[in-house]
């Protein structure tokens, strides 16, 4: 054990001088030495006197989590074990049988096959519960266990048992053989409302520039095209060159698109180095809260250089970039290295992790210490906060009967029964959720199970109290309380029918996912999709278009 302790301290010295020894200050470097020592001593007295053994591997990896805590949450320790995770953010490729799976009380369910995945080609489906892999019982394990069951090297195999609902057999037994496996960060696109070239982005890892430029050149040769949405909203980004690759389809060759700024004050400008495809086309980037990193990097040079519309909510605000560096012992640490900035020179953190509160909180950066800046055409942007839309979309807030319907997967199981009863429906853009289909999912309810937030009732016994404190407490009031009470009380059939069209929202998305994977459930949403319906009134209007963009 001491010899595995000596290693496991070198390797958090390691950590600790590789963040902070490059361009230190002498007294950063004093204090540096002075922690080391100290943190070496502990280490050293708990391994001599401490009462109990102690676990080498999980107390220091417990002590780098706290330290870089103290940092950013994108600074991160890869050990041997979890460096495929890191490895599939950039590639999006890893070895499996390519489902996502989901942890519901205590065991492990198949949440959605890939398309094409030996999961899929296999039969397994949405809803099957993995009970063992291989010889490991699994019925009572979490996601993590299981996950590390099922990848594995390609062309090994692997044998799984599920217990499938609504089925004759319901124990089912699959030998899959892992596949080396690329998660698409194309999803869906197509030429869509008779001329939008549609196309929703997930991800960016290195081959995201191809398949983009590869659909984009599928558009040129479609005469209906009218204009172009790009769709990055929940896109979390990824690597900055693929999103310097990609808007290079939209601007002239030698465009810059963003610079990044590392700690010595050097700086390193992307330019574009393609000629671009649709130099002229109209153009509009989908953004929301989700979108971050290099999502915003495309979205804020698009915006700055009056490429596009941006439409949608504001985005995230994530201005920081990160690299690797390998450790003694197979480990890796993702580190922030640079902030970037976009080509009007805005920088769009949002939440200035450097100056944090007394209790280690972090504030967003307020507007009053934001700056000004200017596009091509001159409008004004201002920096910090993530990117401000040009056309603000509305979502609306989600129902709290629509979001217990979705938390506690009642839409997830009924389409689940609902595949089991149906061996095909219409097309993804055709499928319809019809009365008979509603009042079927209506009685696939328990109102024994349904589990209400009791705002009202919680709220009702507030102001019950607050009478009672302040001295209007009364029988007059106690009465009109007591048939407030009794008007308030939830009708599920009732509140079911009054959100329906919220509900089939995601009712319609996980049945059409199960016969159609993930495009079926884009093509789905975009039926009824507030912010593409928006971008397409603008794109469709060239006044407009031109208006918000400053173009004269």
């Amino acid at each position: 054990m001491k010899k595995r302790l000596s290693i496991t301290v070198a390797a958090v010295a390691a950590v600790i001088v590789t963040v902070f020894t490059a361009g230190a200050r002498k007294s950063e470097d004093n204090a540096v030495a002075r922690n080391l020592v100290t943190f070496n001593s502990i280490v050293k007295e708990l391994e001599l006197n401490y009462v109990d053994s102690i676990n080498p591997d999980r107390s220091f990896k417990e002590a780098i989590g706290a330290f870089l805590s103290t940092v950013d949450p994108y600074t991160e320790y890869y050990d041997s074990e979890e460096q495929e995770a890191l490895e599939k953010m950039t590639t999006g490729e890893y070895g499996g049988i390519g489902s996502v799976i989901m942890e519901r009380d205590g065991s492990t369910f198949v949440s959605s096959p890939m398309e094409n995945s030996p999961a899929a080609k296999s039969g397994m489906r949405p809803g099957d519960r993995i009970i063992r892999v291989d010889s490991t019982d699994t019925s009572r394990k979490g996601v993590q266990e299981v996950t590390k069951l099922l990848r594995g090297v390609p062309g090994t195999e692997v044998r799984v048992r599920v217990a499938r609902p609504w089925s004759a057999d319901s124990i089912i037994d699959f030998t899959l053989e892992r596949a080396k496996l690329q998660e698409p960060s194309v999803p869906y696109y197509g030429v869509i409302n008779g001329g939008t070239g549609y196309i929703h982005l997930s991800s960016f890892i290195d081959k995201s520039p191809a398949a983009v430029r590869a659909i984009l050149e599928q558009f040129q040769k479609n005469p209906e095209l009218k204009n172009v949405v790009l769709d990055l909203r929940g896109n979390g980004g990824g690597l900055l060159e693929a999103a310097v690759d990609i808007v290079s389809n939209f601007v002239p060759k030698g465009t810059e698109v963003v610079r990044t700024r590392y700690k010595n004050g050097t700086e390193k400008v992307y330019k574009t180095t393609r000629t671009p495809l649709f130099p002229d086309i109209p153009l509009a980037v989908l953004i929301d809260g989700g979108t971050a990193s290099s999502s915003e990097i495309v979205a804020g040079a698009i915006q700055d250089l009056d490429r596009g519309v941006l439409v949608g909510t504001r985005s995230f605000g994530k201005g920081l970039v990160q690299t690797t560096r390998p450790l003694p012992y197979s480990g890796l640490l993702k580190v922030t290295v640079a902030k970037y900035y976009t080509p009007s020179g805005r920088l769009i953190q949002a939440l200035d992790y450097a100056h944090r509160n007394e209790d280690g909180s972090v504030e967003r950066v307020p507007d009053s210490l934001t700056h000004e800046y200017k596009t091509l055409h001159g409008r004004t942007m201002r920096d910090g906060g993530g990117l401000s839309p040009d056309s603000v979309v509305d979502w609306g807030k989600i129902n709290r009967i629509v979001y217990n319907v979705v938390r506690d997967n009642w839409a997830f199981d009924y389409a689940t029964k609902f595949a089991a009863e149906h061996p095909e429906i219409a097309a993804a853009e055709e499928f319809e959720i019809t009365d008979d289909i509603y009042a079927d999912f209506k009685k696939s309810i328990d109102p024994n199970r349904f589990k209400y937030d009791k705002v009202m009732e919680e709220g009702l016994k507030q102001l019950r109290e607050i009478a009672k404190d302040e001295g209007y407490s009364s029988e007059e009031t106690d009465s009109a309380f007591n048939r407030l009470g009794r008007l308030l009380v939830h009708n599920l059939d009732k509140d079911l029918d009054t959100n329906r069209k919220s509900i089939e929202q995601y009712l319609g998305s996980e049945i059409v996912g199960r016969y159609y994977y993930d495009r079926g459930r884009v093509a789905w949403s975009l039926r009824d999709d507030k912010a593409l319906s928006a971008a397409e009134a603008i794109l469709n209007d060239p006044q407009k278009y031109n208006s918000i963009l400053g173009k004269k």
